[in-house]
Order: C-alpha cells, then structure tokens, then sequence
C-alpha cells in the first residue's frame, strides 16, 4: 500500500450555516480496506458524496486516484463503484435489466459474476424491483458495485439492510475482491465488529472532523483501556457493554500495569467518540 487511492486537502462542507465537514485531511492508501465510522451526522456520507463528485468542497480538495472529481468527473467515476445509504432501484426494471444497464455503462462489468453471486442469494433475475425487500435491493447494487471493475469501492452503511447471514457473505466477497483485483475499499459502518477481521485502516469521525486515521495495527498498538478513574490523560471515557467505565489512554513503552489490557477495535472507536462528545478530541489524528 503506496499512493493515497483517496485523499482529501482540507476538506471542508458547508450547508447552509452548518458544517458537515471541517478540515478533513485524509489519505486512504491504494489496496486498503477502510472502516469509515462516526455517529449519524458525522459527515461520512457527506463525505464519500464529495469523492463521487455529488457535492462539491466548500474549501479544500479532493482526489480519487490522483484525480480531482470537480475537473475529470468521468475518469474519476470509471474508477468508482458505489452503493448509497439508502439503496434503491428503478421500480420498472427487472434485476436482469439492471445487470444490462450495468453492463452498458461499465465495460468492465462482469455479469456472468453478478448473477452468480445474485443466484447463490436466491434473488430471480426476473424479479421486479419493486417485488425485492430493501435487502435484496442491497444485494442487487452489492452484486453489481462488486463486479463493476472498478479500482476504488466506496459503499455507505452497506451492512444495514443484510440480515447477519448476509452481512457475512458480503464480508467473505468484499475481502475476495479487494485481495484478488488489488482494489480499495472505503466501508461506512457501524459494524466495527464484523469488519474488523478484514480492515487494515480505520478512520473515525465525529462533528465533522477527523478523530483518528490510522492502520488498524497501528491503532491496536498505540491505545490501551484503563479501568482506572484517575487517569487524567485520557482520550475519552466510555461505559462497555458490561456496564464498566473505561477509559482510552495512549499506550507506552512501560510494561501493561494492573487496570490496563490492550484496546480493541471497538474499545478505540467508543474511546474517540466519545472525545467528541464532550468537546475534548485529542491526539493520533494521524494523516
């Protein structure tokens, strides 16, 4: 992993007299898999609009490959697949016809992959779009976004409408692509759990702004969690589903003292949020 797949140049958005994002300097590395996690309102949808060219930057930059979205919007999207929050598909079409608007649009589109994965889930090709639940529509735009060729994934909350079964099929394929066609991919979710066995880099947002961004090693290495209530240097501080009250600190070089155990992925994301809530984000904004 070399080049930044993703990068952002102080990025920030404003709508209205809110802003969504504010100075965001970000570089995803090519052949990553990215989690992209922050409470609703965070900016991260926001954030992967202005990479697709939806929204453009009140200040800053962004680029996809090198390129910036506002000046090469067509070479951009030809190395994109997405799939929005909120999945939706053309209520008159059948999920054939979506696979052969796909196959128009995307040279690289390989259908035959598609369909397969598409029967594998017992979704009909005849099928209407308007026959499918919400999470088969999902699968359909999954289907197609994973075999769209494109270099660079970006899929916001992508795990929402699957049921668990699903979420660990697509899991299982996200991983397959990434490592056999050396894409990048960009996850928004909540899921930490379920995507921390494939992610490598991790980046936590919270009103707008960056929080952490890190490799997931990096982050695992560098924070540990405390038991301790006299910790005066800590990140933020969380109750864990136990009902323990816990705190994020910085890791050192010293031996792990009593009260201290190794941070998980989760332990760091509650650890930062939580910093955001309460006005206090500090440190390892690791750019």
């Amino acid at each position: 992993m070399l080049a930044a797949a993703l990068e952002t140049l102080g990025l920030s958005k404003r709508f209205g007299r809110a802003w969504a994002l504010r100075d965001v300097d970000l570089g995803i590395p090519t052949g990553a898999t990215c989690i992209l996690v922050g409470p609703n309102g965070a900016g991260k949808s926001t954030l992967i609009r202005t990479w697709l060219g939806f929204e453009r930057p009140t200040e800053g930059q962004v680029l996809v490959a090198g390129l910036d979205p506002k000046r090469s919007l067509a070479e951009v999207l030809s190395h994109l697949g997405y799939v929005p929050q909120r999945p939706g598909l053309y209520p008159g079409l059948s999920v054939s016809d979506h696979l052969s608007l796909a196959e128009k649009l995307r040279p690289l589109f390989d259908r035959d992959a598609a369909a397969a994965r598409l029967s594998m889930l017992g979704i009909a090709p005849m099928a209407m779009a308007t026959a499918l639940s919400g999470g088969q529509q999902a699968q359909v735009l999954l289907s197609i976004a994973l075999s769209c060729g494109a270099d660079i994934l970006l899929l916001d909350e992508p795990l929402a409408s699957l049921d668990p079964l699903a979420r660990r099929e697509f899991v299982a394929a996200l991983e397959k692509l990434v490592r056999d066609a050396d894409a990048t991919a960009l996850v928004s979710s909540h899921a930490v759990l379920e995507l921390e066995g494939v992610a490598d880099h991790i980046v936590v947002l919270g009103q707008g702004c960056v929080l952490l961004s890190a490799s997931v090693g990096e982050a695992l290495t560098n924070h540990l969690v405390t038991s301790s209530p006299e910790v005066d240097s800590a990140i933020g501080r969380y109750r864990n589903s136990a009902g323990v009250d816990l705190a994020l600190v910085h890791s050192s070089e010293s031996p792990i003292r009593d009260g201290e155990q190794r941070a998980s992925l989760e332990d760091i994301v509650l650890g930062y949020l939580s910093s955001a809530q309460v006005g206090r984000i500090q440190g390892s904004r690791d750019r």
